[in-house]
């Protein structure tokens, strides 16, 4: 695939894609951290003007990088539901529709904080919710940043990004952080064999 960056970790190949997803092309599997579906209802239903249209493009995203990887299998790395409140009947609508475009996709969801509160998808999505962490080949597949003994860790929730620019102009672009510091109790420790996806949003 021409519009991915290759590489391995811990004997497993990755594809970084500018959806701002992973895939995962000896398991078919694309994986996705951080999707907050229904962000910005959320934040209209709580009195802040936000753009509408956020879900459908998100949705857009998603569908973009099942298509160009042919996946069989979609894991989202925690927060599909932004929050209880991004259950509005336009959200949920936008949801069955992408999901009847991809019937056939396997998808799972690995807890994060923000389903929580949200509540695991609604049952017709046919979204298997499971706690973290998920165990793929050699993989982890976390929310949280954390260690799992005898696995490399990929997760969601950091949001990381890369500033560019100078003083008068700045961009941020998320990218695959590794090799982070995480927090067991109130130590952090350098953790090499982590590293943490973009956020889909």
């Amino acid at each position: 695939m021409a519009r991915a960056l290759e590489l391995a970790l811990a004997g497993e190949r990755l594809e970084l894609m500018h959806e701002r997803a992973v895939f995962l092309p000896d398991h078919a599997t694309l994986l996705v951290a951080d999707a907050h579906i229904g962000k910005a209802v959320s934040f209209r239903r709580l009195g802040v003007p936000v753009p509408r249209g956020t879900t459908t493009e998100t949705l857009a995203t998603l569908s973009a990088a099942v298509d160009a990887t042919g996946a069989e299998r979609l894991i989202f790395l925690g927060d599909f539901l932004h929050s209880a409140r991004a259950r509005a009947d336009a959200t949920l609508d936008a949801l069955t529709r992408w999901r009847e475009r991809h019937v056939g996709l396997r998808l799972t969801l690995v807890r994060g904080n923000h389903d929580l509160h949200a509540g695991d998808p609604p049952k017709a999505l046919g979204i298997d919710a499971v706690c973290e962490p998920l165990r793929l080949g050699a993989l982890a597949l976390c929310h949280h940043p954390q260690t799992v003994e005898g696995a490399y860790v990929l997760a969601g929730h950091a949001h990381p990004c890369v500033v560019l620019g100078g003083r008068a102009q700045e961009t941020g672009c998320g990218c695959l952080a590794s090799g982070l510091p995480t927090r067991r109790g109130r130590r952090s420790a350098c953790c090499p064999r982590l590293a943490v996806s973009p956020a889909c949003i």
